[in-house]
């Protein structure tokens, strides 16, 4: 023990800390290594490393001839090796305790190797450096524990999801059943189809909710998996091999975000009986005729605007006021264009060069630019012609009754209105309106006023809030019976969706108040308008 004293407090070289080789004595009588001192002049001044003492200028280093003999009396010193997992391992290399964290190397070191091995190297105490990691490993295990709870909480939304789909798809199949028993023997073809199809639609939609139950709960095992690895870590006594295996472990799993919608949607089932069933849809689809839970179950998805009927039929609700109209809208158009800008880039690939036909326009209007531009003057153009609008309207030479289209307008001023219209759309001025754009069944429009936008279908005005820019989009998706307007200035949102069976071809239809101008804005790589043939398939 004296010996072991002895060689660590006066045997050992203060700058390498093990023991003097060929110790030399400074004229402050401080002793060094001959090789250590010399390598520390190179580095920085003349001076003794411990007084600061300068060396004078021609002096040569002295042996220390009595240190040198005792060091020859002295046996050498062999490290005595501990328990690797032991809490004072020592260093393999000098057999000093490992104090130090080589950061740059990521290695437990002893107070030689920072001298010798990671001397330029990021270091820290050992025990800092544990506990800065312990406090890392903590921070993710809190992490990986909020990801769990999240994952069970939507497992337990889609739990109740997927009962009230259940109890949806059996209300409303025994609803249809029940209306198809009291129709003709005829009849009885539709009703399987229909339940078919509701059948098809639930078996969807429960799949759709399996597909993210099954993905919900292997991300819960994956990370179960992650939080035992983490504790088998931190219950690791060695710091060796906790410092290896913990450059081992995986990053943390990412989180997988918000729980998706079901894909079920019971107005849509209704919707698809209403075209089969057209002139029964006001005794199948009124509101007491069909339980409350179908509603209730449909509301539980992602639902379109409700109000909203197909051309011929009944309202199924009373008609709204104008805040129950305002709030409606717009908690359905935040379901249903969660990203406008995003749904902007892809309507680009339906967008469509459209032309006015001048057989149509109203002789008060002047088509000019190759009859991409119309503009109210406040004198006649000349004699009405055979076929155009007594009103103050054109209508696009282009029709569509298949697919998806989508065209941009650019408008002078308010006061105007877009639509869209079947072919049989009156051309004579009816009573003192100047248009006749979503007054009946077979059009819809929407109008721009200098303070509000009024949506037109059928007879019926819905007040909507804001004030759109000049540059405006309509996309008119057939496939999906759905009709949206959007405001593409500053920032692209959408306005007002129609949802209807379109069972004729849509022409677009215009109406301007006097001194506006009104143009069809062309796209380079814009495609033709498809033949019909060609409608239904969608663009590459």
């Amino acid at each position: 023990m004296a010996t072991q004293l002895l060689e660590e407090d006066l045997m050992t070289c203060s700058i390498c800390l093990c023991r003097y080789r060929d110790p030399v004595t400074l004229p402050c009588g401080h002793s060094f290594c001959r090789n250590c001192i010399q390598d520390s002049w190179r580095r920085c001044d003349k001076a003794c490393p411990e007084c600061r003492q300068p060396f004078p200028e021609g002096a040569k280093l002295s042996r220390n001839v009595a240190l040198s003999t005792l060091l020859q009396a002295l046996p050498v010193a062999i490290p005595r090796p501990e328990s690797a997992t032991g809490p004072k391992a020592r260093c393999p290399r000098h057999g000093r305790p490992l104090e130090f964290f080589c950061r740059t190397e990521g290695l437990c070191v002893c107070s030689a190797c920072t001298v010798h091995n990671c001397s330029h190297h990021e270091r820290a105490l050992l025990d800092v450096e544990r506990r800065v990691r312990e406090d890392q490993l903590r921070a993710r295990v809190l992490v990986t524990r909020q990801q769990v709870a999240e994952a069970e909480t939507q497992l337990q939304e889609l739990q109740q999801q997927s009962s009230r789909i259940e109890s949806s798809a059996c209300t409303l199949t025994s609803a249809v059943s029940g209306r198809f028993r009291s129709l003709l023997q005829v009849l009885e073809t539709w009703q399987a189809s229909t339940l078919s199809d509701i059948e098809v639609a639930k078996k969807q939609a429960l799949g759709h909710v399996l597909d993210e139950k099954q993905r919900l709960t292997e991300h819960l095992k994956a990370l179960s998996q992650y939080d035992h690895s983490v504790q088998d870590l931190l219950g690791q006594a060695d710091d060796s091999i906790f410092f290896q295996e913990l450059q081992q472990l995986p990053e943390p799993l990412q989180s997988l975000g918000p729980l998706p919608s079901p894909r079920w949607d019971g107005e849509q089932q209704l919707n698809s009986l209403n075209q089969l069933l057209s002139p029964l849809c006001e005794l199948l689809l009124a509101e007491k005729s069909l339980p409350k839970a179908t509603a209730e179950a449909a509301d539980a998805g992602p639902a379109g605007p409700t109000g909203l009927e197909s051309p011929g039929t009944s309202p199924r609700h009373s008609v709204p006021t104008e805040e129950e109209a305002l709030a409606e809208r717009d908690v359905n158009l935040v379901h249903i264009y969660p990203e406008a800008d995003a749904a902007s880039r892809v309507l680009k690939a339906y967008y469509r060069n459209l032309t006015f036909d001048p057989e149509t326009a109203n002789q008060y209007l002047y088509l000019s630019h190759k009859d991409q531009q119309v503009t109210h003057h406040f004198q006649a153009q000349g004699p009405a012609r055979s076929g155009s609008f007594e009103l103050w309207q054109v209508q696009c030479t282009q029709s569509f009754q298949t697919g998806r289209h989508y065209w941009e307008v650019r408008v002078s001023d308010h006061s105007v209105t877009l639509g869209v219209t079947y072919p049989k759309l009156s051309r004579q001025k009816l009573g003192t309106h100047t248009d006749n754009i979503g007054r009946g069944p077979h059009s819809w429009g929407l109008c721009i006023q200098e303070d509000s936008i009024q949506a037109w279908h059928n007879g019926k005005c819905q007040r909507l809030r804001g004030v759109p820019g000049r540059l405006l989009g309509v996309d008119l998706n057939l496939s999906a019976g759905c009709l949206t307007f959007y405001s593409l200035e500053p920032r692209t949102q959408p306005l007002h969706a129609f949802y209807a069976i379109f069972s004729q071809p849509l022409f677009p239809v215009f109406w301007l108040l006097e001194g506006r101008t009104l143009t069809l804005c062309h796209q380079p790589e814009a495609k033709l308008p498809p033949r019909p043939q060609e409608e239904a398939t969608p663009p590459s």
